[in-house]
């Protein structure tokens, strides 16, 4: 058996598969000429930001928790490594930026998603000086400490409402 056969969308990748005549068969024309619509559609969502507001925009995906003291950012990095990552903190702001390579020789097909990377999360008040970061098994665990100020900020907002008037 040929590998390139069992590639579904190979249209897409510019590799020819096995292909029948479509003489006397005119619902396999009718097919092949709708499969090669959905493959233009679907075409420019390979790209993983799909213009940034696509599914993959929210990549990596991440866990934020909160305490009174921390503010905790973990997220997912399957495949990469720490050298892969830069991270970076600029006005209350954290920033995850990278780049997963894979480099296969004589690659037929993939759908190992491939390519750059950046993911802003606003994190507030935070101290510049206190922030660490760990890497283990995939997993970016970002640590940043509130600054003291911060902590004591929070103040609980009554709320006024009409009695009925």
């Amino acid at each position: 058996m040929e590998m390139k056969s069992v590639i579904p969308w190979a249209r897409n990748r510019g590799i020819s598969t096995r292909q029948t005549p479509d003489d006397g068969f005119p619902l396999m024309t009718l097919h092949r000429q709708v499969n090669r619509l959905f493959d233009d559609i679907w075409r420019d969502f390979e790209s993983p930001t799909f213009g940034r507001t696509g599914a993959l925009a929210n990549w990596p995906h991440v866990d934020v928790s909160e305490t009174e003291n921390q503010v905790k950012v973990m997220a997912e990095l399957p495949g990469l490594s720490e050298k892969d990552v830069e991270v970076t903190l600029r006005d209350g702001v954290l920033t995850l930026k990278g780049e997963k390579k894979l480099e296969h020789k004589n690659q037929v097909y993939s759908e190992i998603w491939q390519g750059s990377f950046e993911r802003a999360l606003e994190v507030g008040e935070v101290d510049p000086d206190k922030v660490s970061a760990q890497f283990a098994n995939g997993v970016l665990t970002v640590t940043l400490e509130k600054r003291p100020d911060a902590r004591s900020r929070a103040k609980r907002i009554p709320i006024n409402g009409h009695n009925g008037r």
